[in-house]
């Protein structure tokens, strides 16, 4: 396999640990080539200057996550920027007391590239599209690369800055020029304060109006109201330094439908809706939007999406669609599980990366994973409750053992093994619904 030994580390830490590894999930997919195949499609037509959203709809443990993050690795090696974010109680699409500027944190917090896997690229992004505006304010004005660096021609980067700024960006683009011009002052003047600042406003941490003027003189902060002009500002931003789009990836939408408010649980799918007919309306372009959640958060018909009829009627399946002819250019797509064959090549799979990140050579057959694989679907309740998180899990555990104990009776650690419900319970909602 064709893995480097950060990626295998991180598999198996993380798939131990029951969540999903954030680089390398290429090496471990499987079952998913008619997903992927029509990811690559519609990241080629975002890439053309079209935007999209998608809603990736499984049971819980049925690979959303895992599909979200392999999205990444495909859209990273396409040249887009991409973000992942959770909703959590305190991470919402709609709020008026902070919870959508956390969202929006959160995004910033984690955008990355291709050289930057793992998120907290948007420093280098940053000096990247400047390193830009200073060459090609060089070349237009025959100033020496060497000299134009020079504290004297401070103002003319600056305002060839906030002129590419203007062009770019319709909603807040003036104070987002001046922080700009404010991060590349202290860019040149080697003053960390001040690009700390500057980075501090752009990820939507300043609290008041007060505090990012004393610090920075622009008039307005990110808030619950702009965040979502600021997202479309970044990604026109990163297709003028010649990025393909700005991919964001949206996690756990169980914590809207968790939202006990009926007034505000619609307000977060009222902007779902308006990210939505933004998308496919042609009125942001080079944006490509994933949200992930189960089948009851997109058609519960109290507090789903369904709820919100003007979603329900975007959002409804493909009525010609069956579980063998699937349709994957509709917007929401729904992830079956994967079957015994593709859980077998998974395990194989990930035996070989075990082997391969502790230096060792654990002595399971074929033959013995199958065994293994029937002790646990044979289990009472497997076939209600078990996930492939689940069986992942088990079996790197039964690695482990191997690895530290060779002598030890694998036929016995087989037996050993219980089936639980996982699942999270979707009905513990928080608060009193209001009517």
């Amino acid at each position: 396999m064709n893995i480097k030994p950060k990626e295998a580390t991180s598999i198996i830490n993380s798939l131990i640990g029951g969540v999903v590894p954030k680089i390398g999930v290429q090496h471990i997919t499987v079952g998913r080539s008619s997903e992927i195949n029509a990811m690559v499609t519609a990241l080629e037509e975002v890439k053309n200057g079209h935007s999209m959203v998608k809603f990736w709809i499984g049971d819980f443990g049925s690979g959303k996550s895992f599909m979200l993050h392999l999205l990444n690795t495909v859209a990273l090696k396409q040249k887009f920027v991409v973000a992942n974010a959770d909703f959590t109680p305190d991470n919402r699409l709609y709020s008026n007391d902070g919870k959508g500027v956390a969202l929006y944190a959160a995004i910033m917090d984690n955008i990355a590239i291709q050289t930057k896997p793992e998120g907290g690229a948007l420093p280098t992004l940053l000096e990247k599209w400047i390193e830009q505006i200073i060459t090609k304010t060089a070349e237009d004005n025959a100033i020496l690369l060497t000299e134009i660096r020079d504290e004297k021609y401070l103002m003319l980067i600056q305002n060839n800055i906030m002129k590419t700024i203007n062009e770019i960006t319709e909603v807040g683009g003036f104070d987002f020029g001046t922080v700009v011009m404010k991060y590349y002052e202290g860019y040149i003047k080697d003053e960390e304060s001040l690009r700390r600042n500057a980075l501090k406003w752009l990820k939507g941490e300043y609290k008041t109006k007060t505090e990012a003027r004393q610090d920075l003189g622009v008039r307005e902060v990110i808030n619950d109201l702009n965040y979502y002009d600021m997202l479309k500002n970044f990604c026109k931003l990163f297709v003028s330094m010649g990025y393909s789009g700005f991919m964001i990836n949206l996690d756990e939408a169980i914590n809207l439908y968790k939202i006990s408010t009926s007034t505000m649980r619609e307000k977060n799918y009222e902007k779902i809706l308006s990210i939505y007919n933004d998308c496919f309306q042609g009125k942001v372009g080079n944006l490509f939007i994933n949200f992930a959640g189960t089948k009851e958060v997109l058609e519960n018909p109290r507090r789903g999406f369904f709820s919100y009829d003007a979603l329900k009627t975007r959002l409804s399946t493909n009525k010609f669609e069956t579980a063998e002819i699937r349709d994957f250019a509709q917007p929401v797509i729904k992830l079956l599980p994967l079957d015994h064959n593709e859980i077998f090549v998974l395990l194989k799979k990930l035996k070989e990366i075990f082997d391969f990140n502790y230096k060792t050579h654990i002595d399971i057959s074929d033959d013995e994973i199958q065994q293994f694989m029937e002790e646990l679907f044979n289990q009472p309740g497997a076939s209600e409750f078990l996930t492939p998180r689940e069986v992942i899990r088990d079996f790197l555990n039964i690695l482990n053992i191997i690895r530290q104990n060779p002598d030890v009776d694998k036929s016995n650690l087989f037996g050993e093994i219980e089936v639980s419900d996982e699942r999270p319970d979707e009905s513990g909602l928080d608060g009193i619904e209001e009517l």
